[in-house]
């Protein structure tokens, strides 16, 4: 009985050992053809590669070259949102079915309640109900958008789903705003460490 069972250890041990280095090759494989794509369309955004590479959006930020962006566990995403609200306008995306909702506002202040993070804007602001517990990964990416610069923290599902993203505010001239820029850039450069 002994013999057996150490026989099955070893054989298990040596199939995640090659499991392991399957995933490891396969991601690999996925960062060479995202840095593929961004050298041929640079203003694909990470949802249309995922679309191209059969693949989650989720699998295309992870795979972004180290310098654009840092994910974090999404045990981070109550941090991350409480701090947004003293950072100014902002622009939250929610694409669902096709369709893209955009609220351009300050990100309201929330608190958790009945297993939610309930956004509490004030009118014009976002409203809503967050359940955080979905949120596996929160990406701090920074990828140029139409041409210019720009940050967002993007909430991802464990099933590698964008729940909403959260892009760094503009000015009234279309320009990132510094401050928004240097607090973004520090929490990712402190997310990489």
């Amino acid at each position: 009985m002994y013999s057996g069972t150490y026989s099955f250890v070893q054989i298990s041990t040596a199939a995640y050992r090659i499991s392991i280095t399957r995933l490891e090759k396969t991601m690999e494989s996925l960062q060479q053809q995202v840095a593929q794509l961004l050298e041929q369309q640079p203003t694909l955004l990470p949802a249309a590669m995922a679309e191209q590479l059969n693949v989650t959006e989720f699998d295309i930020v992870h795979a972004l070259p180290e310098e654009m962006v840092a994910v974090v566990d999404g045990s981070h995403a109550q941090t991350i949102l409480e701090s947004l609200p003293e950072w100014g306008p902002v622009t939250t995306i929610m694409t669902i079915a096709g369709s893209i909702f955009e609220v351009k506002a300050p990100f309201p202040k929330g608190k958790v309640a009945r297993g939610y993070y309930n956004l509490m804007g004030r009118d014009g602001e976002l409203h809503g109900h967050l359940k955080l517990e979905n949120i596996s990964h929160v990406a701090l990416v920074s990828k140029p958008f139409m041409g210019r610069e720009s940050h967002y923290f993007g909430f991802f599902t464990a099933q590698g789903e964008n729940a909403f993203k959260i892009y760094l505010g503009r000015d009234e001239k279309r320009e990132l705003i510094p401050e928004q820029v240097a607090r973004f850039k520090a929490m990712q450069q402190q997310h990489k460490q």
